[in-house]
């Protein structure tokens, strides 16, 4: 395992925790923008040490924080039951008892305004660094640390290939690729993260696709 000595200093946060705090605010506000779609009401199911510790460590303030966008170094975190409050935004925590995961996991459930919903697990893994194990049932890793696209596609010839032309011809290099698929032929989830940052004018090629269900990105 490499560590680097800003690994060691930890993020820029509000503290007082890089794990229960600016993780969770981290992972919060990734998880939004996964999501993608504006919400009225988000559920928090906390595991294990986000269960137990979260608390004492501001957790349900950092993970609220994250779904209003709010960063890691604003001082605002503490003030986001108000601010929700002011967006007509409800909440909810509870405790879930999960299988095979990380301590600091959480299950987040966004309730979008148009009657959709969107559930993103995910966990904090320490030195405010995240990732993201889980969308709608599908495991993924995101960990959110260069630009990264993810994608939901039709499970067949010659998809990946067109996500992958549409990327070279706009000069953005593929550091790694995910892959995952619910069965075969069916709906599958690409995760590609890339060395450069993605335009909107790329996202929208991609979305255009043929077999191309959704595109998000976090740069």
């Amino acid at each position: 395992m490499n560590i680097s000595i800003f690994d060691v200093i930890g993020p820029i946060m509000i503290g007082p925790s890089s794990s229960h705090t600016a993780g969770a605010v981290k992972l919060a506000r990734v998880s939004a923008l996964i999501a993608g779609k504006p919400f009225k009401h988000v559920d928090f199911g906390l595991h294990g040490s986000f269960a137990k510790t979260g608390t004492g460590h501001g957790t349900h303030l950092a993970l609220l924080a994250g779904v209003l966008g709010i960063t890691e170094e604003d001082e605002r975190i503490k003030l986001s039951p108000d601010i929700a409050e002011e967006r007509g935004i409800t909440y909810a925590f509870h405790e879930v008892e999960l299988d095979d995961v990380h301590e600091n996991t959480a299950v987040i459930t966004f309730d979008h305004h148009d009657g959709t919903s969107t559930q993103i697990v995910g966990c904090s893994v320490g030195g405010g660094r995240i990732l993201i194990t889980k969308i709608n049932s599908v495991n993924v890793e995101v960990s959110a640390e260069q630009p990264t696209l993810i994608m939901q596609q039709l499970d067949k010839p010659g998809v990946i290939a067109r996500i992958s032309r549409v990327l070279a011809e706009n000069n953005i290099n593929i550091g790694l690729m995910r892959f995952s698929r619910v069965a075969k032929r069916d709906v599958a989830t690409s995760v590609p993260e890339t060395d450069q940052r993605i335009r909107p004018e790329v996202i929208d090629r991609l979305a255009a696709l043929d077999d191309v269900l959704w595109v998000t990105v976090i740069q």
